[in-house]
């Protein structure tokens, strides 16, 4: 054999050596980009796509009606409830992970996209603060302040649950300080010309014990300076402080006012049906009936919103006082989180709820996704026949017969 004859079935052996390693190299390429499209759709896109449908809601002013004079401001405030972060005692290391990172990339987008002006958590922020060491309680709050991150004109407010301080029979004063040395202490809040009263549900207890005896002084005088704003003309006895906004005031908590149970809630989110209907343990599930009815005679809210639940309910008390309760904030607790988005002036408010990816959707996303790719390997590897091949043939048996 010559040896250019000789170099050419070299060189064609090569070539024959070479074409199954590209294919080998184009599968591979194919497979990873099939991954990572997987992976930046549910774990980073899906949020921009479902909280872009979210929008705030149409408030009353006084414009609106052919009124005069400068417009009220509107306050955008976002509601959560119920994130619980893990801590060290109950929390897995990848059950963390997760939840965390769906919680980061929800708040994120959402702050993104809507830009409110405020965002209150109605409580159990954390999930033990009720028995947390002081390194424990560091680290956790330091992983709260990179979830929550938000810029300096964005104002955070929480109240404090059972979980982030205790029940009533666990509860103390160190927890509490503990508690308000990270959320900002302040019980009564004003701004826009908006009050907003955030109660320490969990101190509502009404037992004279020194916390709840100190929770409820603290109320009345909120109650007191609250209505010297609602007079015309002011009395003596209000003094000669700075007078609140004449507005009355959205009250804050972390249990819902008493109800008996959930049977009148409705919607997707709202308790499942095997729930709705189990009794309400006062003080427990709910606040009693006589701190509730101090708390709606004291304040006079004309709006109320909790957590807790964990499920959405909306209940009017007494003369038509509206409470909404907010579902969790956290995959764990919810298949389909959510949150409230208020838009708010001094005379009214206007509701609406932006739900966030539903857990199914992701898993079913991974899951076919992971099917393709299985399916993928074996069309490569010529155990299975490839779909567009076998359609091919089947059709063109059709069309011969």
């Amino acid at each position: 054999m010559a040896a250019g004859d000789m170099a050419s079935t070299r060189l064609g052996a090569g070539r024959q050596h070479l074409r199954p390693l590209k294919r080998r190299g184009l599968v591979l390429l194919r497979l990873t980009a099939i991954v990572f499209a997987v992976l930046l759709f549910c774990e980073f896109l899906i949020y921009y796509l479902v909280i872009f449908r979210c929008s705030w809601p149409a408030v009353k002013t006084p414009a609106d009606a052919g009124g005069l004079g400068t417009p009220e401001p509107v306050l955008r405030a976002m509601f959560l409830a119920d994130t619980h972060l893990l801590g060290a005692v109950r929390g897995h290391w990848l059950d963390k992970l997760r939840r965390e990172w769906q919680m980061e990339r929800a708040f994120q987008t959402a702050l993104w996209l809507l830009q409110p002006g405020v965002v209150f958590i109605l409580g159990d922020v954390f999930d033990e603060g009720k028995w947390s060491s002081s390194q424990a309680w560091a680290d956790d709050v330091g992983r709260f302040w990179k979830i929550f991150r938000h810029p300096p004109h964005v104002q955070l407010r929480a109240v404090a649950g059972n979980h982030d301080i205790g029940f009533h029979y666990q509860m103390n004063t160190y927890k509490i300080k503990r508690f308000e040395k990270v959320f900002n202490p302040e019980r009564l809040f004003s701004w826009k010309g908006i009050n907003f009263v955030m109660v320490n549900s969990v101190a509502l207890e009404g037992d004279g014990c020194d916390i709840c005896s100190g929770a409820e002084a603290e109320l009345l005088e909120i109650s007191h300076r609250l209505n010297c704003s609602r007079e015309e003309h002011r009395p003596q006895e209000c003094g000669d402080g700075q007078q609140l906004p004449a507005s009355a005031p959205i009250l804050l908590q972390h249990f819902p006012l008493y109800r008996r149970n959930d049977a009148n809630c409705s919607g997707e989110d709202a308790a499942p049906p095997d729930e709705k209907y189990t009794p309400f343990k006062e003080r427990y599930d709910a606040l009693s009936q006589e701190a509730s009815r101090k708390l709606l005679w004291w304040l006079r809210p004309r709006l109320v919103l909790s957590g807790h639940t964990h499920s959405a309910c909306e209940v009017l008390h007494g003369a038509g006082v509206l409470e909404v309760s907010v579902p969790s904030f956290s995959w764990r607790n919810r298949n389909n989180p959510s949150f409230i988005m208020g838009s708010i002036t001094p005379t009214e408010y206007a509701l609406a709820k932006c739900y966030l990816p539903c857990e199914d959707t992701v898993l079913t996303t991974y899951c076919m996704a992971a099917g393709g790719l299985v399916l993928l390997t074996l069309v490569h590897a010529g155990l299975v026949a490839s779909p567009f091949h076998f359609g091919w043939n089947m059709l063109r048996k059709f069309k011969t017969t």
